[in-house]
């Protein structure tokens, strides 16, 4: 057991403070973000583009310019979803959990693809040494970056990247030293996994209404 608190507090030893209480609020509004997102509410996103904010302030000072990025992308993409979660017709919200169809899964492959070659590009362009962490990395972000797609526009299949992604970013993380924040990937998991059943129980009730 005091191993596993070492391996929490080591990282943070010599961290300034200002950066250990910048990690503790992304930690809670990502949490609460996440727990939002499981009930379908609008939510999400506010407490989304607080934890964004400060983790790409994080992530640049320690360059991991991958998941910058894509904590960049969550940022705008949060706006994008929030905005279109809200949007009503009739006092009745236009945008409904659903399923991708094969047109938006075909959009979700080509996301995939095009982000992984953006994010190696931009490792490239900053002259950047490629180690096995950082095409890690690559591979998460253009997960990320579909999962986010997909829940700005309310589809259940976000959630199977998020577990995808999440699973993969916890050990990322705590090889990387980033305790606190591989802490947050393995709760986002465990979240992602109630969203999906949640959202799934949502459609199937509205199919069996219909």
């Amino acid at each position: 057991m005091n191993q596993i608190f070492d391996f929490f507090l080591e990282a943070y030893q010599n961290a300034p403070t200002n950066q250990i209480v910048l990690e503790a609020i992304a930690f809670v509004f990502g949490i609460a973000s996440v727990w939002y997102a499981k009930k379908a509410n609008i939510l999400v996103y506010p407490t989304g583009i607080i934890c964004t904010i400060i983790t790409v302030y994080l992530l640049y000072i320690n360059k991991y310019l991958g998941d910058m990025m894509m904590n960049f992308y969550y940022s705008i993409m949060s706006i994008y979803g929030w905005w279109n979660w809200s949007r009503k017709k009739d006092n009745k919200y236009v945008v409904p959990i659903s399923r991708t169809n094969s047109k938006e899964k075909m959009i979700g492959v080509g996301l995939f693809l095009m982000t992984m070659f953006i994010t190696y590009f931009v490792y490239k362009g900053f002259d950047y040494t490629l180690e096995i962490p950082n095409y890690i990395d690559i591979v998460t972000s253009g997960i990320f970056f579909t999962a986010m797609w997909y829940m700005a526009t309310k589809k259940l299949e976000n959630w199977t990247l998020w577990i995808i992604g999440d699973l993969i970013t916890i050990p990322l993380y705590a090889h990387r030293g980033l305790g606190m924040l591989s802490l947050q990937y393995l709760i986002f998991t465990v979240l992602a996994i109630q969203g999906y059943l949640a959202w799934k129980k949502h459609l199937d009730n509205n199919l069996q209404t219909v």
